[in-house]
């Protein structure tokens, strides 16, 4: 499916039935969603013979027209995990399950897992280059790099949030962006229905949510083995660092996974539009040698260095770039304001007639490069350089002088780091921040609490891999973590303050605060026998140690790793494409490893052939040799018998 669609993007797909009769791709699926369910892989050998009738029953039920989404009482597959027996359940219960909010059932996940490895081939092949947000080998750290890169020398910038568009998307906007490409019935209604059956939640009143129940003691319940474990902690406190563009993912109704795919479907039209309007908006001047070729496809002169230009005059040249992560949307504009006001004019217009969604100037504010552009918890600045210019004069003298430029600076944001680290209650005060005891490790030993924020740690260092401050972003989230462990830790061992457990544990906590009693060995004696458990330091804690950003070049038209290896494979296909290499390799007197091969064989066959023949004719002459030699052989054995018969019947004759 990813090459055909790849090979033909504009088709119209009318067929797609067949794909959900492939049992294989419905148990790829249920694999998937028991991995979810359970929290460690299911092969395929694993999988029961009743779950596999059960999940046959399911495909049927789809096919046929007879599968409900969101069922609570009656299901065609359950999940491993679940228990219940639904028949025997009392009327209360019964109404309980059937009133209150509930996961989503577990065949609907299966159901929507097919779907989406059916459509989302369909669709990548279709969808704009300018959408970064959930999509296959498209990160925030895509988006970034991308910034970096296209939108140096931009004055002026667009940021809008419209994911109030996605929250109030109608069932018939959905199903006709849809019916665009995919126009096979059964596909259509079957996700009609899911955008359509009500999504059943119960309602909280603020009486409850302000009562606070007394906490009772829990005796510490150990889980099974097919029982989910719950997420790491350091994975789930760096979830919580999720940027406001990532943090609300769409839902649509009983779609669930698929539901990123449909808000993408749904925006493609306005990523279309803006691609549109970038190449309406280009206007190139002959005096600005940054952007002087057809669409500015391809820049000349130093790209990594645009702002040699800064200004934005009538003689400069006009140009503008746009991204959108998810609902969110950045327009930089390289002009007069007065050009943002107008595309933000048509902006507003193109929401309302297209999307029925009223926007406002409010909403889509124009704000200067000098203010500080927020955007996936990173600023977008400009940093002005004085470099040291070196030229050549008449004469051969060589100049040195200093120069003044300014660059696009991709910053990491402090304040919404600090923002985020208060919401986890890491620390509190702004412009002062205290770090405050992680309570939430209080009974873990202290080497799995090192071990959990290293790796909390490391993931930071990750998320801010391409932040100019990289640096400085880490040694702050360092200092944070190490001083919340070290204020558990005096808490936990009754030291009076961080400097005496900073004396003890040293200053990345790598020795063991526990007391000794007695004449115990001492901790490198008992490391060294296998008696203590091993403390991991934690990391960073000296800005040296950190890395430096990273800023490996980023091409202009990038696409990701799988797209590029199916566009390469489908143009190898191509009979055209094996007609141009060989014209080629004659044009250059070359020849090419089949062309060889095939000259080594052919050369062999005919030298070969007489040397065949020649052993062919003595192998016959010996041959016929042995055959007249046996044929003599047989005729003197003959003549010895017929001599020996006449003798015998001589002494007969003279007996007689």
């Amino acid at each position: 499916m990813w090459i055909d669609n790849f090979r033909h993007p504009d088709r119209v797909l009318t067929n797609l039935s067949s794909f959900l009769r492939r049992f294989e791709l419905w148990v790829l699926a249920f694999q998937k969603v028991s991995t979810d369910e359970t929290g460690a892989y299911t092969p395929r050998s694993a999988i029961q013979r009743s779950q596999l009738e059960d999940l046959l029953a399911l495909r049927n039920a789809v096919l046929d027209g007879k599968f409900k989404w969101g069922a609570r009482l009656k299901f065609f597959i359950k999940s491993p995990k679940d228990k219940i027996d639904y028949d025997s359940l009392s009327k209360r219960k019964i109404k309980a399950v059937l009133t209150t909010t509930q996961p989503a059932p577990f065949q609907d996940k299966i159901v929507q897992e097919v779907l989406l490895m059916i459509l989302e081939p369909i669709y990548e092949a279709r969808f704009s280059q300018k959408s970064y947000a959930f999509r296959p080998g498209r990160t925030p750290h895509t988006a970034l790099r991308v910034i970096r890169r296209s939108f140096a020398g931009y004055l002026w910038y667009i940021k809008g949030d419209l994911s109030s568009l996605l929250d109030g998307m109608k069932v018939g906007f959905v199903i006709n962006a849809l019916m665009r490409d995919v126009r096979d019935k059964l596909i259509v209604d079957l996700l009609k229905a899911a955008l359509v059956t009500p999504v059943v939640t119960t309602k909280v009143d603020d009486r409850e949510k302000k009562k606070k129940k007394s906490r009772k003691y829990q005796k510490k319940r150990v889980l099974a083995e097919d029982e989910p474990k719950p997420d790491p902690y350091w994975l789930d406190t760096f979830f919580g660092f999720a940027p406001e563009e990532a943090e609300k993912v769409p839902d649509f109704g009983h779609c669930g996974i698929l539901s990123p795919l449909l808000a993408n479907i749904c925006l493609d039209e306005l990523d279309r539009w803006m691609e549109g309007k970038i190449k309406e908006f280009y206007v190139p001047s002959k005096s600005d040698v940054i952007w002087n070729s057809k669409e500015g496809e391809v820049e000349q002169g130093n790209t990594s260095w645009p702002e040699f230009v800064p200004t934005s005059g009538p003689d400069k040249t006009r140009k503008m770039d746009y991204i959108r992560y998810g609902g969110h949307i950045l327009i930089g504009v390289r002009g007069p304001r007065a050009d943002a006001a107008t595309l933000r004019k048509q902006l507003i217009d193109f929401c309302d007639q297209r999307f029925m969604i009223k926007l406002d100037n409010e909403s889509l504010p124009i704000e200067h490069i000098t203010k500080g552009i927020m955007f996936l918890d990173h600023v977008l600045c400009r940093r002005v350089v004085y470099p040291t210019l070196r030229y050549t004069a008449t004469g051969g003298k060589i100049i040195s002088e200093k120069g003044v430029g300014t660059l696009l600076s991709v910053t990491a944001s402090l304040k919404q780091c600090i923002k985020q680290f208060r919401k986890l209650s890491f620390l509190k005060g702004d412009r002062d921040p205290d770090p405050q005891p992680c309570f939430r490790m209080f009974h873990a030993t202290q080497a799995h609490t090192n071990a959990q924020m290293n790796k909390f740690l490391s993931t930071m260092v990750e998320w801010y891999r391409y932040a100019d401050n990289r640096k400085k972003i880490v040694n702050f989230c360092s200092y944070i973590i190490r001083g919340s462990l070290a204020k558990l830790y005096a808490a936990k061992y009754k030291l009076r303050s961080r400097a005496k457990v900073y004396k003890i544990g040293s200053r990345n906590l790598s020795r063991p605060l526990k007391e000794r009693k007695g004449q115990s060995p001492e901790y490198q004696n008992l490391l060294r026998m296998g008696l203590a458990e091993s403390i991991d330091g934690l990391q960073y804690t000296r800005m040296s140690l950190i890395p430096e950003a990273d800023y490996s070049p980023f091409p202009s038209n990038w696409i990701p790793d799988h797209e590029k290896s199916l566009l390469e494979y489908i143009k190898l296909e191509d009979p055209k494409t094996l007609e141009e290499q060989q014209d080629f390799i004659k044009e250059h007197g070359l020849v090419s490893p089949q062309d060889y091969v095939s000259m080594l064989v052919w050369n062999y066959k005919k030298n070969a052939l007489p040397m065949d023949q020649l052993s062919l004719f003595k192998n016959n002459e010996s041959v016929t040799g042995n055959q007249h030699l046996l044929l003599d052989s047989n005729q003197d054995d003959h003549d010895h018998v017929s001599k020996e018969e006449e003798n015998d019947g001589r002494m007969n004759a003279a007996e007689m």
